[in-house]
């Protein structure tokens, strides 16, 4: 691989510990392997970065090496989900903001949208609000003011509410939440993912001939909801594409990372997305 002629090592004297403060980081470590590949993003010379190292810090340095599009106030984390249609869902913001106001909420959704037409290849994607209930009474003050923004959004194809539970079912192609929502529903779906492939695979030696068929019966028939299929979550809004690998991602894992980063490449996100912005926000100040 090293002799391909499009594959070249650029050397870096630093490196971002997974424990260093962003903010140290950002000041700092100018010549780290992560701010090395950033900038050179950002001189054109790479098409992406991607990065399984310090999330914090790679946020930090991305926002300050690409700066945000035109029209986004924050960029946002956004990540493929399996469902049980078979088809994908992206949701998003995953960690990158953990409050955020209505208007915020409605760039992240547009946002969403783009990556669930260019990228998932889905017409006219569903989009939903992330809330603890379907009714228009339901959720606080920012969920409700965000709805209505959404809902009066001709850009947008809004279905309203979704619950927690139904994240997975396929009903939307779009989840919109803040970070911290976000993060702690993704976090939980990961642990839940998690147990239930230990508890197929363990322990081997003890079970009876038809409980390892039942296991890798269910392996087989849930091979889709492999987690290496999903990783890396892109950071949505800046002047170039950078996508976060998950931290214990092994070979086949990062392989999906780098492979999404082609493809965001391919379809110039970026750019897809400033332009939608510009046509969603000047209809909507006229």
């Amino acid at each position: 691989m090293l002799n391909h002629p499009r594959v070249r090592l650029v050397h870096a004297s630093q490196v971002v510990g997974m424990g260093e403060k962003p903010i140290v980081a950002l000041r700092t470590l100018k010549d780290s392997s992560m701010r090395v590949t950033l900038d050179l993003v950002k001189s054109g010379a790479a098409d992406a970065c991607v990065s399984a190292g310090n999330t914090g810090a790679l946020m930090a340095m991305a926002k300050c090496v690409l700066k945000s599009l035109p029209g986004v106030d924050r960029p946002a984390l956004i990540k493929a989900l399996p469902t049980l249609s078979g088809k994908r869902t992206v949701m998003l913001d995953l960690g990158a903001n953990v409050s955020c106001d209505a208007d915020t909420l409605l760039q992240f959704a547009v946002m969403g949208a783009v990556v669930a037409e260019k990228v998932e290849g889905i017409s006219s994607p569903r989009v939903a609000l992330l809330n603890v209930g379907e009714e228009e009474i339901k959720g606080n003050d920012l969920v409700r003011h965000s709805a209505e923004l959404l809902r009066q959004c001709s850009a947008l194809n809004f279905v309203g509410f979704i619950e927690g539970d139904r994240i997975f079912s396929g009903e939307c192609d779009v989840i919109v939440c803040d970070g911290f929502v976000g993060n702690v529903a993704l976090k939980t779906a990961e642990g839940v993912v998690r147990m239930m492939a230990e508890l197929a695979g363990y322990p081997r030696k003890k079970r009876s001939f038809l409980g390892r068929l039942a296991g890798f019966m269910f392996k087989r028939r849930f091979s889709y909801l492999n987690p290496d299929q999903y990783n890396g979550a892109s950071l949505l809004g800046l002047r170039g594409i950078v996508v976060k690998s998950h931290g214990r991602a092994e070979r086949r894992a990062l392989c999906h990372a780098i492979l999404l980063a082609a493809q965001e490449a391919r379809h110039q996100l970026p750019l897809q997305i400033a332009d939608r912005l510009e046509s969603v926000f000047s209809d909507r100040d006229l």
